[in-house]
């Protein structure tokens, strides 16, 4: 394990794994640097770029200094990639996807590419409105200290199968998975809007837009409102996976567009 401090003074811990050029790999909801799917990723991606895999603040060995803010994730991103070397690609998955977005429009020439995988903003108003009351039920839980409630309510909301919901709490590393249900409401700020389209228009750095063929609807409508915005965007819809995307098949398209 490696550390380094972002701006606000929090300590972000990371593994390094492989050679080649710097890849941050950015996490999205209930994940940690140590999940054995991230770990599995992280080396699967690290046969060709070397791989910063860090846990986001409030995650595992990092810190979570309040309060909380999207800026402070996008000076989390800066900090990691000073440590990378001052430059870097970005693979953001999931709610990591909207903070590589962020960083691709607030870090300049330190981002060199980005890849987004199924980013999950709200994708229309009725979604908005049904996200605000999920929300609600979330923050609740959380100040009344329910954080494993939270953690199945979240899942349960976002559309996880009903038998994975049930049979988690009885699955190793529930308790880890527990603890992480306070960054739920940092997710939840991260993904709570619909896509910044007129922002994003102003992205100048080369992006690729990437969603599952068997992900939602929504994420996938998300996915074309980025790619027709970003003017160097290219949008690819990856046949027969889901949100929960493997790590080799998408190894050949990372390989393809960082290198």
């Amino acid at each position: 394990m490696k550390t380094t401090q972002s701006k606000d003074g929090t300590t972000l811990a990371y593994d390094v794994y492989g050679n080649g050029p710097s890849l941050i790999y950015i996490t999205g909801a209930s994940c940690h640097r140590s999940f054995k799917p991230i770990v599995r990723d992280a080396e699967i991606f690290a046969t060709e770029f070397t791989v910063y895999n860090y846990d986001r603040r409030g995650r595992g060995d990092s810190g979570n200094t309040l309060p909380y803010t999207v800026e402070r994730e996008i000076e989390d991103i800066e900090a990691m990639i000073d440590a990378a070397g001052g430059t870097a690609h970005l693979y953001g998955h999931s709610s990591g996807a909207v903070i590589a977005l962020e960083a691709a429009l607030r870090l300049g020439s330190k981002v060199k590419k980005v890849i987004m995988y199924d980013a999950p903003y709200v994708h229309d108003e009725k979604e908005k409105a049904e996200y605000k009351q999920l929300s609600k039920k979330i923050h609740k839980l959380l100040d009344n200290g329910k954080n494993g409630e939270a953690m199945l309510t979240f899942l349960k909301g976002i559309g996880m199968p009903k038998v994975f919901v049930l049979l988690l709490p009885l699955l190793p590393g529930w308790r880890t998975t527990k603890a992480l249900a306070p960054t739920l409401a940092y997710d939840i700020t991260l993904t709570q809007d619909m896509p910044p389209v007129e922002r994003a228009t102003q992205i100048s750095i080369p992006m690729q837009i990437i969603v599952g063929e068997k992900s939602p609807a929504s994420i996938n409508n998300v996915g074309r409102q980025l790619t027709k915005a970003i003017p160097n965007a290219k949008f690819v819809q990856l046949a027969n996976q889901d949100h929960m995307v493997d790590g080799k098949t998408l190894l050949p398209i990372l390989t393809s567009f960082f290198k």
